[in-house]
């Protein structure tokens, strides 16, 4: 099987923008944001890998940030395409900073909605760090009943927040849900990013950053992303009243009664 990056594209306007959903999603959480965007951008969504009509031609081979620019790149040829935005949410995010670093001297402004990648979240580290661990999870695509009875004492014994338990009793709920955050979890470990590096890139070359967070999200609680934000010189911040799971749409009013905040 040859490896596919899945896209759709979005309007016709001169300013491009590559766009990555988070997990669990597809390219198409990015249509009404395209509306949004307006005439003037055209919107390349993506489906990450696991997710939608990607494929990985070894599925079960982790991904590296090499391999992924070249991909990007591929595609950037494909499409005759020199200049570009990038807009990414959760998960995705781990795409778009990526693409950040490849092709640094070509991103002219990112957009990041509740960003994973940034700050390592203790669950992402429990899952995909520690070999045995793996393997629980691995196991569990199969058998839940243990994994699920550990996650129900934790949040029994107030050991972690109700909101984020249930967040994870929903990806665990069926056994195409288990593999596939089996298979991204342990796919995209390759993608982390030394932050004081990334931020330096991202002065050096002015590259306007704006970040939507929800002040209820306990996926990625925004308070964990203030110190890489603040080492950032061309850093903007929206903190919408949300949590995580539908701030794409939370972005996406708020960004049509605020029109100024996707102009370059």
């Amino acid at each position: 099987m040859k490896t596919l990056l899945h896209f759709r594209k979005y309007g016709t306007g001169p300013r491009v923008v590559l766009a990555f959903h988070g997990y669990g999603q597809s390219e198409g959480h990015w249509r009404g944001m395209a509306a949004v965007l307006g005439p003037d951008v055209t919107l390349y969504a993506f489906d990450l890998f696991y997710h939608g009509s990607s494929k990985l031609a070894k599925a079960d081979s982790p991904l590296t940030k090499k391999r992924l620019g070249e991909l990007l790149g591929e595609f950037l040829a494909e499409q005759n395409i020199e200049k570009f935005g990038l807009l990414a949410f959760s998960m995705g995010a781990k795409f778009a900073l990526t693409a950040v670093e490849q092709f640094q001297t070509r991103v002219e402004k990112v957009w990041l909605i509740a960003p994973d990648g940034i700050k390592t979240q203790f669950w992402y580290a429990l899952a995909t760090y520690p070999p045995w661990m793996r393997g629980v999870l691995g196991r569990a695509v199969l058998r839940p009943q243990r994994l699920l009875r550990f996650i129900d004492g934790l949040a029994q014994r107030r050991l972690v927040d109700s909101g984020l338990v249930r967040f994870a009793q929903w990806q665990l709920d069926s056994r195409e849900k288990r593999l596939r955050v089996y298979r991204s979890w342990v796919g995209f470990r390759n993608l982390v990013f030394n932050t004081r590096q990334l931020a330096s890139l991202l002065n050096r070359h002015v590259t306007p950053v704006t970040f939507f967070l929800g002040r209820h999200d306990r996926v990625i609680p925004h308070a964990g992303l203030q110190e890489f934000i603040a080492s950032l010189r061309h850093a903007h911040t929206v903190l919408l009243e949300a949590g995580h799971a539908g701030l794409i749409y939370d972005v996406g009013n708020y960004l049509r009664q605020h029109p100024e905040e996707v102009k370059w």
